[in-house]
Formats: structure tokens, sequence, C-alpha cells
């Protein structure tokens, strides 16, 4: 009578092969997912350089300079407003009207010309976002931007994805802040989390906020 066709090692090594098979596009998908989402491909916390040196802790920090002052549009335009250079000169024709760290701001400044700063927060060309319907509905400046009072040269602090997007618009109470405090680093929610849901409710009542996930809502 003859033995088995193959010997008995031969079903360990067909079993992982299977397994094989199976596990190597998982993991293969599982590693593009997580890169994608990473900050090397996010852009987090990368810092950008800019043709002039503004430190953001000195004027929003130090100073505490409101983020309207310099981005006037962000409460009624899609866009928050990149500062002109009178809006620099407006201090600094007094203050430091003479350091050399503001030599280009003053040359475009009489040669009438814009400062050509490198955009640090890029969203697709398919993408739509409006920063006065965020600011009106009570999402503040950090929520997004983060510390910007804390950051030497302006970084992007979120990832900017669009699941990051959809969690706060599916769930958008616990982003929401008083008027008053929609340009403050440094306000927080009530540490109790009843107060803070009790606290958000309000506020989506107040500014008439609701979920927003229908793709129309940012591709338009």
């Amino acid at each position: 009578m003859s033995g088995p066709l193959f010997p008995r090692w031969t079903n360990t090594v067909s079993r992982l092969s299977a397994a094989t098979l199976l596990a190597v596009p998982a993991i293969a998908i599982g590693g593009l997912m997580a890169y994608v989402r990473s900050p090397h491909v996010t852009f987090q916390q990368h810092p950008v350089e800019q043709p002039i040196e503004f430190d953001h802790r000195h004027h929003a920090g130090d100073e505490q300079i409101d983020c309207r002052y310099c981005h006037w549009t962000v409460e009624k335009a899609p866009s928050a407003g990149i500062p002109s250079t009178t809006v620099c000169m407006s201090c600094h024709a007094q203050v430091w009207n003479k350091s050399p760290y503001l030599t280009e701001v003053r040359k475009a400044f009489f040669t009438d010309s814009a400062i050509p700063w490198v955009r640090v927060h890029n969203l697709p060309d398919f993408v739509y976002f409006n920063h006065s319907i965020h600011v009106n509905k009570g999402v503040g400046c950090a929520t997004c931007h983060g510390r910007i009072d804390q950051m030497a040269a302006v970084q992007q602090f979120a990832p900017l994805t669009m699941s990051w997007c959809l969690d706060c618009h599916r769930d958008p109470k616990p982003n929401l802040r008083p008027a008053e405090f929609i340009t403050s680093m440094t306000w927080t929610p009530p540490a109790d989390k009843a107060e803070a849901a009790e606290l958000g409710n309000k506020l989506a009542e107040e500014y008439d906020v609701h979920s927003r996930t229908s793709c129309s809502t940012c591709h338009r």
C-alpha cells in the first residue's frame, strides 16, 4: 500500500502560503492608509519658511493683537485675508521703523507691491471652505490653527483630512465657543463633561448649528 502523495509538512507550508497571500495585501493597504494620514503627507508640524520673519509669538502672544486686526476678512469672506503692507506699517511706521528685519516690508509698502507670503494651510481646489461661516457659527481660530501664539513660524496644526473635517461636521457641539472668545488662544470648554455638553447644546441652538455631512457641503 502506497503512502500519502505529499509529506505532512506540506500542509503547514500551504497554510502559511495562504495566510501570507491574505496578509500581504491587508498589510500593504493598512500601511498605505497610515502613510497618507501621517504628518509627512498632511504636512503637519512642518514650519514654513517665509520671505519675512514674522513671529506670531510676539504679535499674538506678547502683544495680544487680535487675529482679526491682520486677518480682517475672516468674519465676512471665505478667505481670512493676508494683511497688506499698509496694515503692517500702521504699527511699524512708529515701532521698529528702522529695523533691518522690516526692510522688505518698507520696500513693499513704498513700491506698492505685495509681500510674497507662502501659504501654510492649503486645501485641494475641489474643497470649498468658508472662514466666515465657521467663525460666525462659533468655531474658534485655535480649533483649526492651534496655538498660533506659541509658534515662531506658523505650522499646520491639524491634518485637514476629510475624516478630520467630518468628525467635526458630524458632531460640531464640542468645538463651539462663545462669540467673545472666537479669537482667544487660551479659552477652553468647562472641565466638567455635563457643563461642557450643556454649553455645546446652548451654543448650537444660539448659532443655529446642525451637522453637515452631505457631499455638496464641501464639494461644490
